[in-house]
């Protein structure tokens, strides 16, 4: 009987990625994923430590899964197992803590593993397959403990990155999402004491992922604003075919005030001038964003100077987050912390701007045609004169739109999801997009 693995992943894409790499290994020596009625022989949990939410998220999977798998052993990675080790290891059933996700091929090797996978070959249970492409950052922006725990900028070899995505595509994922824990410093390790026409970046790779042939499209996650250069915009544009027209940029704060005591490396100005940019080379691209809301003193002015700079950057999504103070990091030692109280009433009102961007947003891409990735499928039966069967098919439009397409069930063999299909876009709510199959 082949030993049974149980996963649990909280966190950010990069982990998601870094737990389906450890499992692909454990994979190749003859695990297999327990059932939900199994109990597992080894449960590896990749934990998160941005907030202390996340720390306490970590404890209780890892106690639930000792509980629940009693003869199990517990390898526990990721940011809170770097961030404290020996808390984590005092856990019950943990038998091994990752500290270092560098540790990963050694980790695999210590159960057995001897081809060690430079990279994955599918994505279990995703139309969408992650793909990291480096780690680590530098930056030290006041609110963060992630340069704390990854501190080391490690770009992977392009030639890796290549391949896997070749994999990924002939496994069927028809959308790659290019991540990292600062993506846009991809190849900055390797450009140190090089002169500036020798630099390996961002740019260098998409080109060379573009190449590829198949059916598939890339995405880029998270973003700094200062790294959408004249570059990037360009193969993005040079390759609208493939590289979809959305970026996520950080903004974080719309008040320049607030953006220096964050100590990020740019004002709402600049910031404002990349999404212009962005938006006078590429037809209606999605721009989303991060905000976080009540920092160490803001004032009520300050708030609303983020709202401003939200409503003039005309956002298609926004992810609202409350600040929270994060132990380690010169943000939770500042005077003047916001009342909780106060922070769930901004989060409220910004809230309510980005419900107005996005319809505003969603509305602007009526009558266009979009690219949508299907991702899942329900059948429909209408009663009327007559007994009609329709398929409802949900999934992600190129512009992170969600969309829903009604059509007769089994209309072609697109109605199949993991699927790009080409549809137009005939109307819209507040959350999604209408959308109906284009013709030919």
């Amino acid at each position: 009987m082949s030993a049974k693995l149980r996963v649990a992943t909280l966190g950010c894409k990069v982990n998601q990625y870094e737990t389906e790499l450890v499992r692909q290994g454990l994979q190749r020596i003859g695990f297999t994923d327990c059932s939900d009625s199994e109990r597992a022989d080894v449960c590896v949990v990749n934990t998160c430590t941005v907030t202390a939410e996340g720390d306490s998220k970590s404890r209780q999977i890892v106690r639930r899964l000792a509980r629940q798998n009693p003869q199990a052993k517990i390898v526990v990675m990721g940011c809170y197992a770097t961030r404290a080790p020996e808390e984590v290891g005092a856990l019950p059933g943990v038998t091994e803590v990752v500290t270092d996700k560098r540790e990963i091929p050694d980790l695999l090797s210590r159960f057995g593993v001897v081809d060690v996978p430079t990279g994955l070959d599918g994505f279990s249970g995703r139309h969408r397959a992650y793909v990291k492409v480096q780690d680590g950052c530098l930056l030290r922006c006041s609110y963060c403990i992630i340069p704390y725990v990854r501190p080391k900028l490690e770009s992977r070899p392009l030639e890796h990155i290549v391949e896997e995505v070749r994999r990924l595509v002939d496994a069927g994922h028809r959308e790659v999402v290019l991540t990292g824990i600062h993506l846009g410093h991809y190849g900055v390790d390797w450009n140190r004491n090089k002169p500036k026409p020798q630099w390996i970046r961002l740019t260098h790779l998409l080109r060379r992922l573009c190449q590829l042939s198949g059916d598939f499209r890339i995405r880029l996650s998270s973003i700094e604003a200062t790294e959408v250069t004249r570059e990037l915009i360009a193969v993005m544009k040079d390759h609208g075919d493939r590289i979809v027209p959305h970026l996520h940029l950080c903004l974080q704060s719309g008040s320049d005030s607030v953006l220096r005591r964050m100590r990020r490396r740019w004002g709402t100005r600049m910031f404002l001038d990349r999404c212009r940019l962005f938006r006078e080379a590429i037809d209606r691209p999605a721009i989303s964003t991060d905000v976080i809301v009540g920092f160490p003193g803001e004032t009520e002015a300050e708030f609303e100077q983020t709202l401003e700079t939200c409503r003039h950057a005309g956002f298609s999504k926004i992810h609202v987050f409350p600040y929270s103070q994060r132990r380690g990091t010169p943000a939770a030692e500042m005077q003047d912390q916001v009342p909780k109280s106060l922070r769930s009433e901004r989060v409220a009102s910004l809230g309510e701007v980005e419900r107005q961007l996005r319809a505003n947003y969603f509305k602007s891409l009526v009558g266009s045609e979009v690219e949508l990735l299907t991702e899942s499928q329900k059948p429909i039966v209408r009663i009327g004169n007559s007994i009609e069967r329709e398929q409802l098919l949900r999934g992600t439009t190129c512009r992170y739109a969600a969309a829903e397409l009604v059509e007769r069930a089994g209309h072609d063999c697109h109605s199949e999801t993991g699927r790009l299909v080409k549809v137009q876009v005939t109307d819209s709510d507040s959350d999604r997009l209408i959308v109906t199959r284009t013709p030919g």
